[in-house]
């Protein structure tokens, strides 16, 4: 995905003690059967300080045979290698196609000796060729891994999530390193587990291998490389029997950084969405249901041996909205609460700038790694819809940087434009554009973090009451493409005869893409106008610490003798936390004498 990115500061493997690779994401995997209406989701933050968050769209495309694709390594742009293109390439939006096929990732690095800087299939490269050949979920894993084991794989250890239809798998893999034999690299490829998310449960990942150990013998459910367990025993990874192989602990094995920045978020998502109740499959067939602070020690790095499961079934059936929310969780109400010390500041701020690790006295500290986080560069919660037709089903909610601050807003996946405000090219890292959704994200995130307990309950408010409005509006904009769909199948298409050839003309679903395009289009740049006046209005109202009582028609009050000067203006002061350290620290000079 060539992204209009600038890479300001590179690490291959981590960021800081804890390890976390460079772009470090959160996904939530959630199947038709636990879903409310039936849709497989998939949701996923694209978290790095260099990303800029933008839209990729290509049409879809025929190629005519030597066309040749070029290979671009996703984080850095760096130019891999070339393949045959396709024949045919699918349309895709972001991380989805025109079929309904959704795949997004979280890196998890894994043993460093297993990267071949050789290869050429980079894992973004994997994802958009995969999304651009693939109609199934299925069909996807057999592109990922044909592409990863015939060019080489250029990266580290990778989950992918994906899904269709009517399934979702989660995907962990890893190269094999390199071993140079008359002069080619013997060990190209992959080695890798699929396994499929039962109906009625949901999954999560981040940035931490989750496939430990799985059935050897079930294809329906579980795809994996012949060679995964060999692989490990030749590298002195494992000794045991094979069906007590576990993927994650041969190729990732966890340290406390992994526990603590990578399976809490993980644990976060499933606690949430389970109301605090795991129910899953014990590997016997039964059925347990245990409580999410069962495994609280495992989740804060203190029992890596208190693994909680991979696959849990949530406490109701979950919609777009319960996703969305998920993906803005700071750990609040559990002991990681980023809000509750005194990292948090006077204002119950619930992020902590990089780096992530400090030392003071000797001893090292790690701040917490939440789901929502300052450096996401895009957002989604993606749809895939199958009691429609394709051209109507696919559904990605999109968004641009912190998701706690900023709004997500419908696409359709066979639109013929994108937004403006999503637009590739429109802005970048380096260079500001007020006509650029990340922009203006950015610009409201960060006027919240200076007085966050005051100033970003009243975005969310704000994103709440978008989101809300736009899943209601949904099901009344799918009845009205339907019905230019169905009235489209009833229209004979129109005929040309050309070198006596008859060819049929113009695509047959023009209209509904024309609607849904400006339905998508409209909508997001109507947000992002209201984001744009949402920014000028934090500052009328919070300027300087002060917080300016409003009317009831929004208006600001005022003394009765100016409309300009503002009456009823509060100083909402600091949390108690801060006031305790303050007394703490510095309490001989600042009392007052009684």
């Amino acid at each position: 995905m060539k992204h209009n990115i600038i890479i300001l500061l590179i690490s291959s493997v981590c960021l800081t003690a804890m390890s976390l690779p460079a772009f470090a994401c959160t996904n939530v995997l959630v199947t038709k059967g636990a879903s409310a209406d039936g849709s497989c989701m998939i949701s996923y933050a694209a978290d790095s300080h260099t990303l800029f968050g933008d839209l990729r769209f290509r049409r879809a495309a025929f190629w005519e045979e030597g066309t040749m694709r070029e290979i671009r390594d996703w984080d850095t742009a760096k130019p891999l290698g070339q393949i045959p293109q396709a024949p045919v390439t699918f349309q895709t939006v972001g991380n989805m196609n025109e079929h309904q096929l959704i795949i997004a990732e979280s890196t998890f690095g894994g043993r460093p000796e297993l990267y071949d800087s050789t290869g050429i299939m980079d894992y973004g490269s994997l994802i958009y060729i995969a999304l651009e050949r693939a109609r199934t979920a299925r069909e996807a894993i057999e592109v990922i891994v044909d592409l990863a084991n015939t060019y080489g794989y250029y990266s580290s250890g990778e989950s992918f999530s994906i899904a269709d239809k009517d399934e979702v798998w989660v995907m962990d893999l890893i190269g094999k390193g390199y071993r140079e034999e008359n002069g080619e690299n013997v060990r190209r490829g992959i080695v890798y587990v699929a396994r499929r998310v039962p109906d009625g449960y949901i999954c999560a990942h981040a940035n931490q291998s989750r496939i430990s150990t799985f059935p050897l013998d079930d294809p329906e459910n579980c795809i994996y490389s012949p060679d995964v367990i060999s692989f490990a025993r030749e590298m002195g990874y494992f000794d045991g029997k094979d069906e007590d192989f576990s993927f994650c602990d041969a190729y990732n094995p966890l340290n406390f950084g992994a526990l603590r920045g990578c399976e809490a978020r993980a644990w976060a998502a499933f606690n949430i969405l389970c109301d605090g109740r795991f129910t899953f499959e014990d590997g016997n067939g039964n059925t347990v249901t245990r409580d999410a602070y069962d495994y609280i020690d495992y989740a804060m790095g203190y029992d890596a041996e208190n693994r909680f499961p991979l696959f849990v079934k949530p406490s109701r059936k979950l919609t777009v909205k319960d996703i969305a929310d998920v993906m803005r969780d700071h750990f609040e109400g559990t002991p990681m609460d980023m809000t509750k010390d005194i990292g948090a500041g006077g204002n119950a701020l619930p992020y902590r700038w990089r780096p992530m690790d400090f030392e003071y006295d000797g001893e090292t500290y790690i701040n917490e790694r939440a789901i929502a986080t300052q450096q996401t560069g895009f957002w989604f919660v993606g749809q895939s819809r199958g009691w429609l037709p394709d051209v109507i089903g696919g559904l990605l909610w999109f968004g641009t940087d912190d998701a706690a601050t900023s709004y997500l807003t419908p696409i359709y996946t066979n639109i013929s434009s994108v937004p403006e405000c999503f637009a590739e090219g429109n802005g970048s890292m380096l260079e500001y554009s007020p006509t650029a959704a990340f922009w203006i994200c950015n610009r409201v995130a960060n006027a919240c973090y200076r007085m966050y307990d005051i100033m970003a309950p009243v975005v969310r408010q704000k994103a709440d009451a978008f989101e809300n409005a736009q899943m209601q509006a949904i099901p009344s904009v799918d009845s009205t493409a339907l019905a230019l769909y169905e009235k489209a199948l009833d229209t004979p298409r129109k005929q040309i005869r050309r070198n006596d050839q008859i060819k049929k003309t113009a695509d047959p679903f023009a209209g509904v893409k024309k609607y849904l395009t400006e339905y998508s289009v409209g909508t997001a740049q109507s947000v992002f106008e209201e984001w744009t006046e949402l920014e000028e209005f934090l500052l009328l109202k919070f300027m300087d610490g002060n917080v300016k009582a409003q009317n009831p028609d929004g208006s600001f009050v005022t003394n009765g003798y100016s409309d300009v000067i503002p009456d009823g203006i509060t100083n909402p002061g600091y949390t108690d936390k801060w006031k305790e350290a303050v007394v703490r620290d510095h309490g001989d000079v600042l009392r007052q004498p009684k």
